[in-house]
């Protein structure tokens, strides 16, 4: 009689993980590594060479594909726009597909993963998803806000809260009709045409909502509490909570004593960043921050410039203490305001530690990011690249002196609380490699909406 099969939990699985090069999408999935390997998993990352003394830092194996400086691409010569964000859009993510693939591909046969993580712009698992060759299941861990088609037509990017009536959807609709036109097509047709020079058939739906669908399973980094109402929900897609990123290796900055002080003597603190993306023009929220602030005496401001030089901004208030980096596990508790220019990790945080936010950013996937705060209620979204010294100033008073923001990012901070995103990851995991090898979709394959899932 043949023995039991061995369940995952008792066994050493096989995890690729796959990263865009990108701080905030590598620093999640090297958390999901480091746990997986301490209970015994093997786990081999790839991404960019760039990343390989932080993913060995980690204690995990690392492999490179060349993504050439395209995940951090920007496209200057243009403003704010639909334009601006398509060039960067396929230059950062689907440019670099079918070398994804291809290093994927050439992965599973070296390697024989049992399931491989990949963050969710890592778009070089779409070609896998949609052949209908045999594949190892495809995790897809989300890096920001959930990206379905919604049901009141409004269109992904602008930041629209959910419409309030027939009035709002309508014109909802024509902005969405816009925006198709300008951006959500051509990027569809653009991937589409990367698929096609691989054999490979057409998208399903629009490019985010099949990054959102197509994998076997789909994890959101956040509580059902900051995401709207999308009706039913894909079947693959899960809430886990917050996905902490590992603490940075940097020791704590010569003036957290002050902190500690403020923090004991009930002086608020306002902590102001603008990522490690975004932050090549401090003037845009950094210093505008500091420059309202400075002469509130009553106020302790910390400021991070996400690994660019304390040098780089134009001056330092009295009452400001600045580092390159910031251990946000252990300051974010001690913070009474985040400022930020809405960076969904960061923002992530903040909440799962109930502090409330102001926020100022277009760029990227702020725009959505931001108005979320203000729609849920945990925060003000002055809903611009550039807010005014004056506009701040007034934001960050408001949001210390009105009790409702704090309660409302206290309840954000008790939904983190329920959910332990670890626990459910690994899980989720066992359960998609005891599943086995499946296969794509292929052609022709039905997709559900938001509406319909």
């Amino acid at each position: 009689m043949p023995a039991p099969p061995v369940s995952r939990k008792e066994a050493v699985m096989k995890i690729l993980i796959a990263a865009t090069p990108l701080t905030g999408h590598v620093n999640p999935l090297l958390a999901i590594g480091r746990a997986a390997a301490a209970r015994g998993d093997e786990v081999l990352v790839l991404t960019d060479a760039a990343f390989r003394p932080r993913v060995e830092a980690a204690g995990l194996r690392f492999t490179a594909y060349p993504d050439d400086h395209a995940a951090e691409y920007r496209e200057t010569a243009l403003p704010a726009g639909p334009e601006r964000y398509r060039r960067e859009f396929e230059r950062r993510f689907i440019d670099p597909m079918p070398v994804q693939a291809a290093t994927l591909r050439r992965l599973i046969a070296e390697e024989g993963p049992d399931v491989i993580v990949a963050g969710s712009m890592f778009l070089g698992v779409l070609p896998l998803l949609l052949d209908t060759a045999p594949r190892p299941p495809i995790v897809t861990v989300n890096v920001s806000f959930l990206f379905l088609e919604r049901p009141d037509h409004a269109p992904v990017g602008l930041g629209l809260p959910p419409a309030r009536d027939q009035a709002e959807r309508v014109r909802y609709a024509a902005l969405k009709a816009g925006m198709d036109a300008a951006f959500a097509n051509p990027v569809r047709a653009y991937a589409d045409g990367k698929l096609a020079a691989l054999g490979l058939p057409p998208l399903p739906a629009s490019l985010p909502h099949s990054i959102v669908v197509l994998p076997d399973l789909f994890l959101q980094p956040t509580v059902p509490g900051f995401e709207y109402d999308y009706g039913a929900l894909p079947p693959g897609l899960r809430f886990i909570g917050l996905l902490q990123p590992p603490a940075p290796p940097a020791p704590l900055p010569d003036w957290w004593p002050e902190l500690e002080a403020a923090n004991a003597a009930g002086k608020p603190v306002v902590l102001v960043t603008q990522g490690t993306l975004a932050n090549d023009d401090f003037g845009e929220l950094v210093e505008p921050t500091l420059a309202a602030l400075a002469d509130r005496d009553d106020l302790l401001v910390l400021a991070t410039t996400g690994g660019r030089p304390v040098s780089a901004l134009q001056a330092i208030p009295a009452n400001t203490r600045v580092s390159c980096f910031l251990p946000f596990r252990e300051l974010l508790p001690r913070v009474s305001v985040l400022v930020t220019n809405g960076g969904y990790g960061s923002v992530s945080q903040a909440l799962a530690s109930g502090v409330p936010i102001v926020s100022a950013g277009l760029t990227e996937d702020k725009a959505e990011v931001n108005a979320r705060i203000g729609w849920s209620g945990v925060g003000l979204n002055l809903a611009t690249n550039t807010p005014s010294v004056e506009a701040l100033g007034a934001a960050v008073t408001r949001v210390l002196d009105e009790p409702a923001f704090r309660r409302r990012a206290e309840a954000m901070r008790a939904a983190f609380e329920a959910r332990d995103a670890m626990t459910g990851i690994l899980t989720a995991l066992d359960d998609r490699a005891n599943a086995g090898p499946v296969r794509g979709a292929g052609p022709g394959m039905a997709v559900p909406s938001a509406r319909s899932a």
